[in-house]
């Protein structure tokens, strides 16, 4: 499977005072201790809890769907990657996983000569990313690289567990209960740090751990694009993504979603305006927010000149990389501009309500999807795709979405630092150091963990505003942006670190999601082995010179090469 286990150094490790096996019992009440509990198997949780074990920790990694990996499995979202990927840009253990990925498909699946060929494989031949590939094939991936750990009892994972309690004395957190979604048993865990690898930052509120959610005002963070006035309750839609197969000549429609009519006349009421219905092949460009018009072709590609074909999009299985074409269909993950949901939010709020902003998620999905069967305008005049199947066997649930919303946005901590839009936004920068865009580079962090490039891009949201999408700069990801101001033994270790709203939209993606995750592994296992602190590791020079050569040494980039600083 093509894994790289490099072990830390000895010098750099000293394995000293490191917990016994956690030891539980089988659907009861249990409790147990870890060197390193990691709340959640999103992306980052998953690159947080192998980096941990690489140090010699004994950790528990919890996951509340069935599905390790996040983005990446559970909530059917392909690779948003920078155009420097194949090359730099990511870590080592990254860039391990993507080949891992290339290699099960050579390994599993009938490729053409061609395609086995292709040193940069994308299964997918999506327009989104280099390597859109099919879900399962990240979790067998992910899976196989946790296994070893499993394997020797290093590694304790518990699948569909929620975080609902936990017990801090001071600034420590001293235990977290979890509780199986499956039989409502509970289990306790202590560990000496706890790492937040929630989508949303479940641990964050039942900690008592100081964060922020939504807008932050102008004057508070000194951006030029933040608003006025701050807005806790505005954040970015989320998305019910599906999987969707096409077969010629066959009929597939659904039964009409129960919220079907409402959603076929949805005007969205955004600021700058929406250009017509959300259920239309138009939508507002998200730099000029000038009306676009795209379209929908199962069977073509795009067409030069021509508008976007969303089905290419987020295609993972493109038929003609495969010798089963007979038999075999294209597949394409429906993350569009029209199953974006900004009526409200699933956290914050009752159980009740978040409850119902999520069933009205996925209602918009299964009406959109009826409405590619049933109405969508086609290429040649006709309306509809009934061929239009919806695949559960790539979901892996029953109704066929996914098993996880895709969250943009999460609880965000009071972090040591926060990255700004002036520290890696393009004209944000150049006006802090008055000096031309085209010389412009963004702030250097001493105490960088990582790198990452992506647009500022932000969906439409909960307060009524379009997209906002501007120009960023390559970035490095700072240690202080992981490390609570106040919390002494909790570490972000996702989307929750100190960015802001609009920064989010640039430090939300697959591989900086890993390398945060990663890192934040990383610095809890050197914390256990060394005795130190995280706001130690970071605030003394020579501890975070010795803690960054050796995550160096681990494969962290932790600068931009001159050529992509732009």
């Amino acid at each position: 499977m093509h894994r790289i286990r490099q072990p830390f150094s000895r010098r750099g490790f000293l394995k000293a005072g490191l917990s016994a096996p956690f030891a539980f019992r089988a659907l009861g009440v249990a409790s147990g201790k870890v060197d390193i509990a990691v709340i959640g198997a999103s992306t980052g949780g998953v690159a947080a809890a192998l980096a941990a074990m690489r140090t010699g920790a004994r950790v528990l990694l919890t996951e509340e769907t069935d599905w390790v990996g996040g983005q990446l499995t559970s909530q059917l979202v392909p690779p948003d990657e920078h155009p420097w990927i194949e090359h730099t840009g990511v870590t080592r253990l990254y860039r391990t996983y993507r080949n891992a990925v290339r290699a099960f498909y050579r390994d599993h699946y009938p490729l053409t000569a061609e395609a086995r060929a292709t040193p940069f494989l994308n299964p997918g031949n999506g327009s989104v990313s280099r390597i859109t590939h099919e879900p399962r094939v990240s979790l067998e991936v992910l899976e196989s690289m946790l296994q070893p750990y499993l394997s020797s009892g290093q590694l304790t994972l518990l699948l569909r567990h929620k975080p609902v309690q936990a017990e801090v004395a001071g600034n420590r957190i001293r235990r977290v209960q979890l509780r199986a979604l499956d039989t409502g048993s509970v289990v306790e865990v202590e560990a000496a740090y706890f790492l937040d690898a929630t989508d949303q930052g479940d641990l964050l509120p039942i900690s008592g751990t100081e964060y922020v959610t939504g807008a932050e005002s102008r004057a508070q963070t000194g951006e030029p694009t933040a608003p006025e006035i701050v807005q806790p309750h505005n954040i970015q839609a989320f998305t019910v993504c599906f999987a969707l197969g096409y077969r010629e000549g066959e009929d597939h429609t659904i039964e009409k979603p129960a919220q079907y009519s409402f959603w076929r006349d949805y005007v969205p009421a955004l600021k700058p305006a929406w250009p017509g219905k959300l259920l239309s092949l138009s939508y507002s460009n998200p730099v000029t927010l000038e009306p676009r018009t795209l379209t929908v072709d199962p069977t073509r590609e795009a067409v030069p000149g021509g508008p976007l074909n969303l089905w290419i999009y987020r295609r993972i299985r493109d038929r003609r990389n495969f010798t089963d074409t007979a038999t075999g269909s294209d597949i394409s993950l429906i993350n569009w501009p029209q199953n974006d949901y900004w009526l409200g939010r699933i956290h914050e709020q009752s159980d009740a309500e978040n409850s119902r902003h999520l069933e009205a998620g996925k209602q918009l999905s299964l009406s959109l999807l009826y409405w590619l069967q049933t109405e969508a305008p086609r290429p040649d005049g006709g309306q509809g795709w009934k061929g239009l199947e919806l695949r559960k066997d790539v979901s892996g649930t029953a109704d066929g979405l996914a098993k996880y919303p895709y969250i943009r946005e999460s609880r965000r901590i009071r972090a040591e630092y926060t990255v700004t839009e002036k520290q890696v936004g393009l004209k944000a920068r150049a006006a802090v150091l008055g000096i031309p865009e085209r010389e412009v580079r963004a702030e250097t962090f001493a105490d960088s963990v990582g790198v990452g490039s992506y647009r500022i891009d932000l969906h439409p949201s909960t307060g009524g505003d379009n997209y906002i999408d501007i120009s960023s700069l390559p970035f490095q990801i700072p240690l202080g942006a992981l490390i609570p101001q106040r919390m002494e033994n909790l570490i972000a270790a996702c989307k929750n670190i100190g960015v802001t709203h609009l920064t989010n939209g640039c430090y939300r993606l697959h591989p900086v999601e890993w390398n945060i995750g990663e890192s934040a592994g990383y610095l809890a296992g050197w914390c256990v082995a060394r005795g130190d602190s995280p706001r130690a590791v970071r605030n003394q020079k020579q501890k975070l010179d010795e803690f960054q050569r050796e995550i160096a040494r681990q494969g962290v980039e932790l600068n931009w090469p001159q050529y992509t600083a732009r």
